[in-house]
């Protein structure tokens, strides 16, 4: 059976990504499971190259089928769009935005016709976007945005521990306010959905609690009682399999034990800090309910280091694992999406 292609994004010129995917496509925990391909400009992984001196030879393709999988290729389906001279390392600029906006876009693009079975993404710089006009604020905005999906549900992967956000790039004063039963009803059953599609079946989903001891009934806090503790009620006369909300200082230790099959976090850092604690490294994000496959790492641009050829790919090799072991999952699916878009006029043709 042919590997999985996976569609490689830059990620910020400026950054790490270009070191940390040359990195990770030398590795052979990379090429045994999948057929990388990356999109962005080819000058800044011949810079790249350069940095981190791995075994690999660039060969510029015309089209994703190019990318066979040979042992020591670095493909890339090369934009053209910026020049290292205009993409210095650490630096927040627009034109460095606007190509990591353009590898996600023709990343994506590739996936939607079915040429990519995957997307696996480095990281970006929000800054950066924003200077360049970019409409969205970061890569779970941009794939809803570019695929039609509503609201798409982000997952961390940290070993066997899942866990999904209910809010995201919020400031935690404004969550409190956020929470509504019908919110949190419909993230748990998407969030069940998205289980179900990757594979993992049989287990509950836990709901994290907001406050110190789950609120201890009003003691420190009433968002339990009037908002999750109802919410979690109504699912299960639904007969889905969620329960809560349970106290955050011990959730994700009981989902990592087995007690639950994932873990529906509150808020960024509430669930960010449990998976990063555990495995910095090998946390993989993973965005759901959409008709294509979107894996990421789980760090930042480091713009601290970028260009000395000390970042670690750990992430970058993980991203691209999961990409390939759950692609097979989303085959053919986006096929008809775009066909009914195309139709409605929702897309281009």
């Amino acid at each position: 059976m042919q590997k999985p292609l996976v569609a490689v994004t830059l990620g910020d010129p400026a950054g790490i990504g270009s070191e940390i995917i040359a990195k990770a496509l030398s590795s052979r925990e990379v090429s045994d499971v999948a057929r990388p391909l990356v999109v962005g400009d080819a000058r800044l992984l011949r810079r790249a190259l350069d940095i981190t001196r791995v075994p690999l030879s660039l060969r510029v393709v015309a089209r994703a089928s190019e990318a066979d999988g040979a042992p020591g290729v670095l493909p890339v389906l090369d934009l053209a769009d910026i020049s290292p001279e205009n993409a210095p390392f650490g630096v927040v600029s627009a034109a460095c935005g606007r190509a990591a906006y353009e590898s996600i876009a023709k990343a994506i693009d590739l996936a939607m016709k079915g040429e990519a079975a995957a997307v696996a993404t480095a990281p970006i710089n929000k800054e950066s976007l924003r200077a360049a006009n970019v409409p969205h604020i970061g890569h779970t905005e941009i794939f809803g945005a570019l695929t039609g999906t509503d609201d798409p549900l982000t997952m961390f992967e940290t070993g066997d521990l899942r866990v999904f956000f209910l809010t995201r790039h919020v400031r935690l004063s404004a969550v409190p306010g956020l929470l509504s039963r019908s919110l949190v009803e419909n993230a748990c059953r998407r969030a069940l959905d998205s289980l179900a599609q990757l594979g993992v079946s049989g287990g509950t989903l836990a709901l994290a609690a907001l406050n110190p001891h789950g609120g201890e009934h009003g003691l420190f806090g009433d968002e339990e009682d009037n908002v999750l503790a109802p919410a979690v009620a109504a699912l299960r006369v639904e007969g889905l399999p969620v329960a809560g909300p349970v106290p955050a200082d011990s959730v994700f230790h009981l989902a990592r034990t087995g007690r639950f099959a994932a873990v529906m976090s509150l808020y960024h850092d509430q669930g960010h800090i449990a998976c990063k604690t555990l495995d910095f490294a090998r946390t993989v994000s993973v965005t759901c309910g959409m008709p294509i496959l979107r894996t990421s790492v789980d760090h930042g641009t480091a713009f601290d280091i970028a260009g000395t050829g000390k970042a670690d790919e750990t992430g970058m090799i993980e991203a691209i694992r999961a990409a390939a072991r759950h692609a097979p999952r989303f085959a053919g699916k986006a096929a008809g999406v775009l066909a009914a878009r195309r139709a409605a006029g929702t897309l281009p043709a």
